[in-house]
């Protein structure tokens, strides 16, 4: 059974997706610890609820960035978690931090990387006349959302669609895909080596495809 420690800034609607999927057993894994940078955020009680530390490192109460990543991997580490799971964390995290927990540390972005890389990736995809949006799961490494692609889901842009409309199904997508990738990595099929995701023993050039339901 391993360890998860999940970081979010949020409602934590990815954090429940988890929550459950760990639940049902469809996750080799515990929430040991939800931490936020935000206080009194739904996904603090998401927490609570589900039996999890729910810890609050309000970011507005550290002089710099390094000081609050150096407090923040301070409270992962007494979790001694297996992995630590960044599920709508708004944060910038320094060089050092992602460093000392490469190939440990995942994230999702509501965009089908490398296209959109950063924020109001629904409201580019929709400027550029895109045919198709999605989310992507990925190990996180220094470049913000530049690390190695894991697993990726393809959510059709329709005729009439606004961001808020594209958002709901692509925030759905992201609902399947993060448990299955968390799957991957706590019974082990997915590691991390030189760099590149490992899926069954073979590297991954190219994020795999999430089948549609």
């Amino acid at each position: 059974m391993k360890q998860l420690v999940v970081l979010i800034s949020g409602g934590g609607s990815n954090l429940q997706a988890i929550l459950d999927a760990c639940d049902k057993g469809s996750i080799q894994g515990r929430v040991a610890a939800v931490i936020s940078n935000r206080p009194n955020v739904m996904g603090l009680q998401r927490a609570v609820k589900a039996g999890a530390d729910a810890i609050t490192l309000d970011h507005t109460q550290f002089t710099n960035r390094a000081a609050f990543d150096a407090a923040l991997s301070d409270r992962i580490d007494s979790y001694a978690p297996d992995f630590v799971v960044l599920a709508g964390f708004m944060r910038i995290l320094t060089d050092e931090f992602v460093t000392h927990y490469l190939g440990r540390m995942i994230n999702i972005h509501p965009s089908l990387l490398p296209k959109y890389p950063g924020l109001h990736t629904h409201k580019r995809a929709l400027e550029a006349g895109d045919k198709e949006a999605g989310a992507t799961v990925h190990f996180v490494t220094p470049e913000l959302d530049g690390g190695p692609l894991i697993l990726q889901a393809k959510v059709a842009i329709k005729t009439g669609d606004t961001e808020l409309s594209l958002s709901k199904r692509v925030l759905a997508s992201e609902h399947r895909l993060y448990p299955e990738a968390l799957a991957w990595l706590c019974s082990e099929r997915l590691t991390f080596a030189e760099g590149l995701p490992i899926l069954d023993g073979t590297p991954l050039q190219f994020p795999k495809l999430l089948p549609d339901t």
